[in-house]
């Protein structure tokens, strides 16, 4: 009795333990590549100064490789040596 119950177990197991299972998950306001105002990954720091002038405040680069922030009114800018890496709308 005891290895019929053992053996229907396995056999469930096998049954539902396999299957895979997937969610979508649907972001609203998130889209790719929206014109919030930001600067663009891959812009430069003299195109990132051209479009939306000088920041707020800087901070001197940190760390292999070098990253640097410039902080805007809305928005703060790191750059991985003189590239947009990410762009952070402020709270």
């Amino acid at each position: 009795m005891f290895k019929l119950r053992i053996v229907c177990a396995l056999a469930l197991l096998l049954a539902f333990g396999s299957t895979a299972h997937a969610e979508t998950v649907k972001m609203v306001g998130a889209t790719a590549g929206s014109d919030d105002g930001r600067p663009a990954r891959g812009m430069t720091q003299a195109s990132v100064q051209s479009k939306y002038g000088s920041p707020v405040s800087t901070r001197a680069p940190v760390g292999d490789p070098p990253i640097t922030r410039w902080e805007y009114s809305d928005f703060v800018v790191f750059f991985e040596y003189d590239k947009v890496i990410h762009a952070v709308v402020k709270r």
